[in-house]
């Protein structure tokens, strides 16, 4: 099982005390082997706040790199936990898979650190009674824009997704005018994939057309205010959005961004630093805003995202795992990986932090978003929530590539998510 977990898991990484702790490192009591995102800098901060927390306690951190599109991470982690696997101690778990996954976590309990984190994630991380993960960065989706180019042709930040696609329209065909033939007015993540249940929920959920499965188990999906909401979004393919947009994730998005090639940006919090960086072509021109209603009558609406720390309950040293996951998680672990990594704290006072807002100036403006963020439906549809969302991105990205219409997309999605919730006994 080692040999084929260590094909599939890809780069390992050991890392160990400095020289200094040579003495240390040769009686540390263990190895952990943990798992990190690699979207943006995930990677590297991960690294970073292992190594120190090596060197602090004289063990050996393993860190391992797993796939970095979530539907084949979870896939990984439901592969090796289910032959009961101890290649990885310390796991990092999306916001929607504590549910999926709870049966093979350990149980945190007092042993986390959670007084002054968000009670919401608190909640999430807690499955019949057991805490199985803690919050180690939350997330909300928002807007990037091109702040010198809304200057430049004298447009305002858009409030609805109709003025997004007016104003991306308008400075997307000037700018090509001028001699830039590549730029598009707006990327997102349009792939087929979780990335896409993000993007389209809040699509419809601005739109007024619901949460795909409510927490009453009530399959809500099929109704005209979500059939407007993908009606307009496919409206931007191959207009505002190139067609490559269809095999976007969160990295291409940012890519075509960051080259100065698109006017807006749909991303996390993540991409701000990044956009920022010195090799930037955009450093410096680049602001950020709340995502746009869904019209006069619609609200302004952010998918809940974020990411949590867990411990396999195949641990061969759950007490040191727990202590990392500890340390990863802690309040000042994230204040770092805030100012520098962008990524948002699960401690409400850090909001406040004048050095997290001085890296992060719009962690305080949209406070509210991020707080307020709507959650995708893993709670009520618990282990089958994978299904679910696959059946919901699917049905979008057919829409999307124009092979079926909004209405009819739909009406089929209503009807399979009831079969996979037979008729809301989820």
């Amino acid at each position: 099982m080692r040999k084929i977990a260590t094909a599939l898991l890809g780069a390992i990484l050991a890392f160990s005390a400095h020289p200094a702790q040579a003495q240390a490192q040769a009686q540390a009591q263990v190895t952990l082997a943990i798992s990190c995102g690699a979207v943006g800098v995930e990677f590297q901060m991960c690294r970073d706040g292992a190594e120190a927390w090596a060197r602090e306690t004289g063990n050996q951190v393993t860190l391992v790199s797993t796939p970095s599109g979530s539907t084949e991470r979870l896939a990984l982690y439901q592969q090796l936990l289910s032959a009961r696997s101890a290649d990885i101690d310390v796991l990092q778990i999306d916001v929607v898979w504590p549910g999926t996954l709870a049966n093979h976590l350990l149980d945190l309990g007092e042993r986390a650190e959670t007084d002054g984190v968000f009670p919401a994630l608190v909640a999430n991380n807690t499955v019949q009674g057991r805490l199985v993960a803690v919050p180690w960065f939350t997330n909300g989706g928002v807007l990037y824009y091109r702040r010198d180019l809304l200057e430049k042709h004298n447009r305002p930040v858009p409030q609805s997704w109709a003025d997004l696609a007016e104003t991306a329209q308008i400075i997307m065909q000037a700018e090509r005018d001028a001699g830039n033939s590549r730029m598009w007015g707006y990327v997102f993540q349009g792939r087929a994939y979780e990335g896409l249940t993000v993007n389209a929920l809040e699509w419809v959920a601005s739109h007024g057309g619901g949460s795909i499965v409510e927490a009453d188990g009530k399959v809500s999906i099929d109704n005209p205010q979500a059939a407007t909401a993908l009606a307009q979004a496919a409206s931007w393919i191959g207009g505002i959005a190139p067609t490559g947009v269809l095999n976007y994730a969160e990295e291409e998005a940012r890519g075509a961004f960051q080259s100065g090639n698109a006017v807006f940006m749909r991303n996390w919090p993540y991409a701000w630093p990044l956009v920022n960086a010195e090799d930037s072509t955009v450093r410096g021109q680049v602001g950020v805003a709340v995502l746009p209603r869904g019209g006069a009558e619609g609200r302004h609406v952010a998918t809940l995202g974020g990411e949590q720390l867990a411990v396999s309950r195949y641990s061969r040293h759950p007490e040191q795992a727990i202590a990392l996951v500890r340390y990863l998680t802690s309040q000042a672990e994230q204040k770092r990986r805030a100012i520098a990594g962008g990524f948002n704290p699960t401690f409400a006072a850090l909001y406040q932090d004048a050095e997290v807002l001085a890296a992060n100036p719009f962690f305080g403006d949209l406070y509210e978003t991020f707080v307020n963020a709507v959650a995708r439906p893993s709670g009520v549809t618990g282990g089958r929530y994978n299904q679910v969302s696959a059946e919901f991105w699917n049905a979008v990205h057919e829409v999307l590539s124009g092979q079926v219409e909004p209405a009819a997309a739909l009406s089929r999605l209503d009807r399979n998510l009831r079969r996979i919730g037979r008729n809301g006994r989820w």
